[in-house]
């Protein structure tokens, strides 16, 4: 038994009112969590003077060996993290490995980036003359926020989420107060562990709440920021909370996101660019068992393709086994919990009622193995088909947070365009095919509502990322329905911590104090 706590101003507290914690496959009790709310604020201002002041005087250079010490700890307890992400999670060893992986090489490309940005504290970007006079002139330089970042994150990474946030407020200077979701605490309070066990962190600059952070959200200032990874709508509650409404907290929302998959009409059945498509969409699905904020949720295809791509899609989906992740021939686990797995069944059923129907699989009916009789949050995936995807509208508005698919039939690419575009902003859409005309018309309508568009044609079919890999060069993040928010793309990441400020004055004078990286 596990008992998951806090740590605050440099100690780890345990609450007196436990809630407890399973096994997502046996339903077993794991772990316990405090269902206390503390009082946070001493935290928020013990953050604010120490941590801040502490990580302000560091140059990026250092920050990012601190981020190599946090990167090697998570590395270090590899396998203990992913026994207890298999325990806690549901998750199978790869699923465990791709969490922890994540969220130890998110740190080392930070520490990285610091140590290329190197012994300075601002980033400048090139200064531009004012007006006719050659000495009068203005320079935007980027500093880092006098405040904390309270990150709020999900329960579907609780290793990579955690670190991914952390290490790019770090190396911008900003203190962390992070809270993990409950259902998989157990693996972030591990995580907690290992990084305040490295002793490299100045005091103050890490804080972990273990259960409800109350009202800390009200508490936060206009130099604070907030990042949260989970629902729309909770994100729009926080959204509208007083601090972010009346102080203008900074903010960062992930949310929901119905992903795409689009096969152009010039892609021949048993190519490279079909063979990736179908690796894809079926990795996609089964991988953390559909819960991913990355998954693809809409798969359009060109009508006369329709029959066949099903069959593929449907031959692959059947080799995947189900049941206990301990198990070495189980490549899919439970859900998270009791509630993911009801709303993954009355989501699947939101959709054929909107007009798509089931073409392999059982939204109520699975098989794992290994595991006790009538035990665990255990689903099958699920592939549906939309004849008329245009009259589907749950298809392009609910998502489904679990192993489900929706393949959508399209008879041109304007048409295909249109339908990606009903989802409203997205994370990730990715497009298979090789021809030029059809990829600009697909690139060029799809991009503007996404964060990320993966392209992948013969040339690159065996280099391309899956589009659920999320590698912190690139922007993570999507406009609309996905949150309207930038996680990650390297440098660009710090710019949510940091503020842009626009100083004006003697072009010689400017020069001399802003030596350093342009932004």
């Amino acid at each position: 038994m596990i008992e998951v706590k806090s740590y605050l101003m440099g100690a780890w507290v345990a609450g007196e009112r436990k809630s407890d914690l399973l096994d997502p496959s046996t339903e077993a009790v794991v772990g316990s969590i405090s269902a206390d709310r503390p009082n946070l604020g001493a935290v928020l201002e013990h953050a604010r003077s120490a941590g801040g002041p502490a990580l302000r005087a560091l140059t990026f250079a250092q920050r990012g060996v601190i981020l190599k010490g946090l990167s090697k700890a998570i590395h270090t307890q590899r396998e203990a993290l992913i026994e207890v992400s298999i325990t806690s999670g549901g998750t199978t060893r790869s699923d465990a490995k791709f969490d922890l992986d994540g969220a130890s090489g998110t740190l080392a490309y930070y520490a990285a980036l610091g140590a290329k940005l190197g012994e300075t504290r601002l980033l400048s970007e090139p200064s531009e003359q004012l007006g006719q006079d050659s000495r009068f002139f203005g320079q935007h330089v980027w500093l880092s926020r006098e405040g904390v970042a309270l990150h709020v994150n999900a329960f579907n990474f609780p290793a990579w989420g955690l670190a991914e946030k952390l290490a790019v407020a770090i190396l911008a200077g900003v203190p962390v107060i992070t809270k993990p979701a409950t259902s998989t605490s157990i693996l972030a309070f591990r995580v907690a562990e290992a990084i305040v066990g490295a002793n490299v962190l100045p005091a103050g600059a890490f804080h972990f709440v273990a259960g409800s952070v109350g009202d800390l959200v009200d508490q936060l200032g206009p130099t604070d920021v907030l990042a949260f990874t989970g629902s729309a709508d909770t994100g729009a509650k926080l959204r509208g909370s007083r601090s972010v409404v009346g102080r203008s907290t900074r903010v960062n929302i992930e949310a929901d996101s119905l992903n795409s998959a689009v096969l152009a009409p010039d892609v021949e059945p048993g190519d490279d660019v079909y063979r990736i498509f179908l690796r894809d969409v079926v990795k996609e699905m089964t991988q953390k068992t559909g819960q991913k904020c990355t998954a693809t949720r809409r798969v359009f295809v060109p009508r006369g393709q329709a029959d066949r791509v099903i069959e593929d899609l449907s031959a692959e989906l059947s080799r995947v086994k189900i049941g206990h992740p301990g198990n070495d021939e189980v490549r899919m686990g439970p859900l998270a919990t009791k509630q993911q797995r009801d709303d993954f069944r009355s989501g699947v059923a939101k959709l054929e009622a909107s007009g798509a129907r089931v073409v392999f699989g059982s939204a109520t009916e699975v098989s794992p193995i290994g595991v006790p009789d009538g035990k665990g949050f255990f689903v099958a995936p699920v592939l549906l088909r939309a004849d008329e995807p245009s009259k589907a509208d749950a298809v392009h508005a609910h998502e489904v947070f679990g192993p489900c698919a929706t393949v959508c039939l399209y008879d041109t690419a304007d048409e295909a365009v249109a339908l990606v575009a009903r989802g409203e902003g997205g994370l990730v859409s990715t497009v298979y095919g090789d021809d030029r005309e059809t990829l600009r018309t697909f690139i060029m309508g799809i991009a503007p509502y996404h964060g990320r568009l993966l392209v992948v044609s013969a040339k690159v079919a065996d280099k391309t990322i899956t589009p659920g890999l999320v590698l912190p060069s690139c922007v993570h993040g999507g406009p609309g329905r996905a949150g309207g928010g930038e996680e990650l793309g390297g440098e660009r990441g710090l710019r949510f911590y940091m503020q842009r400020t626009a100083v004006q004055g003697d072009r010689a004078l400017l020069d001399k104090l802003f030596e350093g990286p342009k932004a």
